[in-house]
């Protein structure tokens, strides 16, 4: 099975290439931004065309959540309308699309994990683009599967993990916020489960929820990066808590975002990695790296 993921640099995109030694079924193209620019309409489409896939995997976003308050038409542009573009040229050639989303189109004042089809209120132009983007994707393609997720962190990139493990090389003590709630997500294990999803072309026409199994602050996600690395003797430092009125950011934040993943569990038969093990992983690999 031939299959065009959409980005290559990011750092899902580098676990599914990955993950994809272990399925020597599919045949795993990525893009780099030199070949689909998303910020240019019908980039997308055209590359889709052009390759006729059988399966498509958008795993390029624009994911800078308070840069978008700024570049609010860029961030429209890359997550909603190229999303958009990118189904409906997939459904062109009879290819079904996977589209990842996020929690960030919640508004986070439940008090009881998101199942799939709660309202969505986003805060922030990063959540609403996104939202933009799971409903041009649907429209545009019903052999469509969106996959929110979250807290995404890996070996690759940026993101939270690989902050904290850099920041305590310089510091004795991080102020991490501790009154946001969430499900931090491994991208390895992530991608693991869209390749056995997309090898089974299963959940077609659906929207799920696909995150690390429990739930934590980021104060407890630092402070538990911060165990390993002691364990593993890196530099490690003190965590302190805030609340996030100390540590304001020009995007709001969902302060409770915990997606319920029950349904992809019980239908998909999927179920992520608890994040504490899937950290304790990533931690210990780039102390290998180091």
């Amino acid at each position: 099975m031939k299959i065009m993921v959409l980005g290559r640099e990011g750092q899902l995109a580098r676990c599914l290439a990955e993950k994809g030694r272990d399925h020597p079924e599919l045949d795993l193209i990525f893009t780099s931004r030199q070949d689909v620019d998303l910020s240019s309409n019908g980039s997308a489409a055209a590359a889709i065309a052009s390759l006729r896939p059988d399966f498509v995997i958008n795993a390029a976003a624009y994911t800078a959540v308070d840069k978008a308050e700024e570049e609010p038409a860029l961030a429209f542009r890359i997550n909603g309308e190229a999303a958009g573009e990118a189904a409906a040229a997939a459904r062109t050639i009879g290819a079904p699309i996977v589209h990842l989303s996020t929690d960030y189109v919640f508004d986070g004042q439940a008090s009881e994990p998101y199942p799939e089809d709660a309202p969505t209120n986003p805060l922030s132009v990063y959540g609403r683009s996104k939202l933009a983007g799971e409903e041009s994707v649907r429209a545009a393609n019903p052999n469509h599967l969106i996959l929110r997720t979250a807290w995404v962190y890996s070996p690759f990139g940026r993101n939270f993990v690989k902050t904290m493990v850099a920041a305590a090389r310089d510091r004795d003590t991080l102020t991490v916020v501790a009154d946001q709630q969430g499900r931090p997500t491994s991208a390895s294990d992530l991608a693991g489960a869209i390749l056995q999803i997309v090898e089974r072309r299963a959940g077609l026409g659906e929207t799920w929820h696909l995150a690390g199994s429990g739930s934590a602050s980021w104060f407890d996600l630092a402070s538990e990066v911060m165990a390993h690395c002691r364990r593993l003797g890196l530099p490690s430092a003190d965590v302190r808590p805030v609340t996030t009125a100390d540590w304001p950011t020009k995007a709001a934040r969902p302060p409770y975002a915990v997606l319920d993943c029950t349904k992809a569990e019980r239908d998909l038969g999927i179920v992520l990695p608890d994040w504490r093990q899937s950290v304790a992983d990533t931690v210990e690999r780039l102390a290998q790296e180091d």
